[in-house]
C-alpha cells in the first residue's frame, strides 16, 4: 500500500486482461520510451520538451502501457533484467512526475518531497524514485541525508534489491535537473557498454584536475555518494581516473601522488545545477 502522501501515477485499468511475461512488459515499455526520447528529448539527451510530451498521443499511449507495470512479476526477472528495468523506470517516473505537475517548476526541488511522493505501482508494490535508487539499485543503502537503509529488514521489496551497488548507475539516473547525466534508454544487451559510456561522458565533463593550483573539482554527486566509490578521497579519485581522458589521467596521477605523500591537494565539489532540464 502507498503511504498517504504518495501519489501513484499509473492507476487505472491495464491495457490487457491477459497476463504477460515480465520481460515482455519491460520490452514494450523500453520501446515506447525510445519513441518518447526520439520525439521529445534533445538528441544529446540533456533536455526534455515536457510541454510537448504532455499533450502528445505518444504520452497517452505511455499512460496506458505504464499501467501494465502493476501486473509484472518482478521475481521473474533476472538481476540484470531488474537492473535495466529499474534504471529505465526511474527515469520514466521522474519525467512522468514532472509532466503531471499543474505547472512545470523551474526546479524539481520546488516540488515538495518529489522523490519520495511520486510513485508507480509495480508488481504489487509501490515504488518512489528514492525506493528505486536507494532501495533497489544501490542494494538498499541509505539516502545521503539519512543513516538508515531505504528498506527495513521486514520490507518485502528487499528481496528485489541488487546484491551489490554498481557506482556507474549514478550516471544513468536522471533527476530532472540540468546537472544530471544525459537521458538514455537501457537494454539488457547494451547495459554494460552503455553504463561505461555514460560514466565516461559524465566524468570527463564534470571532473577537473588542476595541477597548477593543486585542486580537484568534482560534481557533488561524488560527495553525496562517496561510499559507493570508495572509503577515502583517494579511493574515489582512483575510481574516477579510469573514465578520464589521457590528459586528465596524467594530471590526476600527479595530484594523487601529492595527496598521498604530501597532502596539499584541495578537493572541491561544484554546486549542482538543479534547474529543470526543460527544452
Amino acid at each position: 500500500m502507498a503511504a498517504n502522501n504518495v501519489r501513484v501515477l499509473n492507476e487505472g485499468a491495464s491495457s490487457s486482461n491477459k497476463p504477460e511475461p515480465a520481460p515482455d512488459i519491460a520490452a514494450k515499455l523500453q520501446k515506447l520510451m525510445l519513441k518518447l526520447k526520439g520525439k521529445f528529448m534533445e538528441s544529446d539527451g540533456k533536455k526534455v520538451n515536457y510541454v510537448g510530451l504532455k499533450k502528445s498521443k505518444e504520452f497517452e499511449e505511455y499512460l496506458v502501457q505504464v499501467r501494465d507495470l502493476k501486473n509484472i512479476k518482478l521475481d521473474a526477472l533476472t538481476e540484470i533484467q531488474r537492473k535495466v528495468f529499474f534504471i529505465n523506470v526511474y527515469n520514466a517516473l521522474t519525467i512522468h512526475g514532472l509532466v503531471e505537475q499543474a505547472k512545470l517548476p523551474d526546479s524539481v526541488l520546488k516540488v515538495p518531497h518529489f522523490f519520495k511522493t511520486v510513485a508507480y505501482s509495480i508488481g504489487g508494490f509501490t515504488f518512489t524514485p528514492d525506493d528505486i535508487e536507494h532501495g533497489i539499485l544501490r542494494g538498499n543503502k541509505s539516502h545521503p541525508a539519512s543513516v538508515k537503509p531505504q528498506f527495513d529488514s521486514k520490507d518485502p521489496r528487499l528481496k528485489l534489491a541488487m546484491t551489490s551497488c554498481d557506482p556507474r548507475l549514478h550516471f544513468a539516473l536522471v533527476c530532472g535537473a540540468k546537472g544530471c547525466p544525459v537521458i538514455s534508454v537501457y537494454t539488457e544487451e547494451n547495459l554494460d557498454k552503455a553504463l561505461e559510456a555514460a560514466t565516461r561522458t559524465y566524468c570527463q565533463a564534470e571532473v577537473q584536475m588542476k595541477t597548477q593550483t593543486n585542486e580537484i573539482l568534482m560534481s557533488r554527486l561524488f560527495q553525496w555518494y562517496s561510499q559507493d566509490f570508495g572509503q577515502t578521497d583517494t579511493d574515489v579519485i582512483r575510481w574516477v581516473m579510469q573514465y578520464l581522458t589521457p590528459d586528465q589521467q596524467d594530471r590526476a596521477s600527479i595530484l594523487l601522488l601529492k595527496l598521498e605523500k604530501f597532502g596539499p591537494v584541495s578537493i572541491k565539489y561544484k554546486e549542482y545545477d538543479w534547474s529543470i532540464n526543460s527544452s
